[in-house]
């Protein structure tokens, strides 16, 4: 009965708990952005992004997001993280519970003849074997939140896990589609090249001809070739840069860069998507690295009542109870029972200063998590920024460069009619032939930098704005030779974020 009135009240004084309690810090929030209304960003990376890329009507696109989805290994490294701390957490839960132990030993033995004895020894000893089969137990008493602060923060650790992945996954879906972008972009600037020595080699073969029949000199043949050889080299290193992106995009979705091939679309590309209605105040609470560094500032803050619990008693219930014999044959007797069953109470009084300088570390380490937490935030603004003032600018620039490509071409026709005519040097022609190839290609460069500006922008603000679209947690393809490829198999481990989530809810 007193043992029992003594847990009662222990586990009533349990419900204290030190250390400083998490509170979402504020952020210094522009009243908007640039022509964009803005509040205060509260992480909200639980909201469902849906497949954003589709936006971009693209097949191909959307077939080598899948395949990053399934095959990147940057992103089966992250889930593993995530196998990592959800396993902490839960080994870190388990201190709330007791432990419980069982032994079986055989010892050979001989006790002392003068050891401590409420009756006279007279010189009396045991010599011979020792037969023990005993269960240890031993549970500690959480008097001041020691343990709750601990799954506090390996809790938020592992959330903060969770959301490192939905970032790696973020990073990479918008990089195949950023990458995917410049390829198209490479493959239409290298069509227009190609197109450019095709027709410079037929003024090539004019010039010849010229020259042949004594209506032209050699300068201008001369001139003709070194167009020609110019445009192709531009075509090799073009490929070149096509390339080094083809192989990078390999890489972003698990395949070997020696047997991927992307197929050429040298197609011009359309205008991008606009976000409609501007961009609302609530993406870019989406941001996965916003939330994660959120989460890593609630484990530190609760790692600060860890530290503080040091300073406290603690106060552990320990027994062990079993059967000890010198005879194997006597040993389950109930004469050869024996226990022990009682608190053990214990006061820190010195320890080096060690708790001290511990809870000075752990609010150093919040201290750094609110910094990290605040600079994100920053940056995050930031991006979104950039990302509206490219897309806007690239959308002005690309109607100046219409401009220019209309009256660049138009003026390569008449210097062409002139030296036809017989009233401007070739040299014109030379001029204004490079200045259309240079102006065709900064358009569709332009092209493309709008594109990727595009993707930068639904990436900044977490993953796309259609919140109407449902989060998508798809099956990763598990490396046959992985421990845990079973279970990554079974649902894929972007489900088991989800179903840790589900759990915690």
């Amino acid at each position: 009965m007193r043992l029992l009135l003594l847990v009662i009240s222990t586990t009533t004084l349990a419900f204290a708990q030190v250390g400083p309690n998490y509170v979402r810090p504020s952020t210094d929030a522009p009243p908007q952005f640039k022509g964009v209304t803005w509040r205060e960003a509260k992480p909200a990376s639980h909201l469902p992004k849906g497949e954003w890329w589709k936006v971009f009507r693209d097949s191909r696109l959307n077939e080598l997001e899948l395949k990053a989805t399934a095959n990147n290994q940057e992103l089966k490294a992250a889930m593993a993280r995530f196998d990592q701390a959800r396993a902490t957490a839960r080994i870190t839960r388990g201190d709330f519970f007791p432990t419980l132990g069982t032994s079986f030993t055989r010892d050979d033995q001989r006790t002392s003849s003068n050891m401590p004895s409420p009756f006279p020894l007279n010189g009396m000893r045991y010599d011979g074997p020792a037969y023990n089969a005993l269960m240890d137990f031993s549970w500690e008493i959480d008097l001041w939140g020691k343990v709750r602060r601990g799954v506090e923060a390996d809790r938020a650790t592992a959330e903060a896990a969770a959301d490192a992945v939905h970032n790696v996954l973020l990073g990479i879906q918008a990089e195949v589609a950023s990458t995917y972008f410049q390829i198209r972009a490479l493959d239409a600037e290298m069509r227009v090249v190609r197109e450019a020595v095709n027709w410079r080699s037929e003024a090539l073969e004019i010039a010849k001809a010229r020259v042949l029949a004594g209506a032209g000199s050699e300068l201008e043949q001369a001139q003709s070739e070194t167009e020609v050889a110019s445009a192709e080299a531009e075509i090799s290193a073009l490929q070149a840069r096509r390339d080094e992106l083809e192989n990078g995009l390999a890489i972003l979705i698990g395949a070997n860069a020696a047997t991927f091939r992307l197929p050429v679309n040298a197609s011009e590309l359309r205008l991008p998507p606009s976000v409609s209605g501007g961009v609302p105040t609530d993406l870019l609470e989406r941001r996965p690295d916003l939330a994660q560094a959120e989460r890593q500032l609630a484990a530190a803050t609760a790692r600060i009542g860890v530290a503080k619990a040091q300073f406290f008693p603690s106060l552990k219930l320990i027994g062990n109870g079993g059967f000890q014999s010198g005879d194997m044959d006597l040993l389950l007797e109930p004469s050869s029972l024996l226990w022990t069953l009682g608190p053990r109470f214990s006061v820190p009084l010195f320890s080096g200063h060690k708790n001290r300088f511990n809870l000075s570390r752990s609010k150093s380490m919040h201290d750094e998590a609110l910094a990290g937490y605040r600079q994100i935030f920053l940056a995050a603004v930031a991006d979104v920024e950039t990302s509206l003032s490219q897309i806007k600018n690239y959308s002005l620039q690309a109607t100046s460069q219409q401009r220019a490509r209309t009256s660049a071409e138009k003026a390569a026709r008449l210097a062409r009619t002139r030296y036809e005519a017989g009233t401007s040097p070739y040299l014109d022609v030379i001029e204004a032939n490079r200045t259309v190839l240079t102006v065709q290609r900064a358009s569709i460069q332009t092209a493309g930098q709008r594109w990727a500006a595009t993707v930068n922008l639904i990436k900044a603000i977490g993953g796309g704005w259609d919140v109407s679209q449902a989060t998508i947690f798809p099956n990763v393809q598990a490396d046959p030779v992985a421990k845990s490829a079973t279970e990554i198999s079974e649902g894929g481990t972007l489900a088991k974020v989800r179903r840790w989530f589900q759990r915690k809810s």
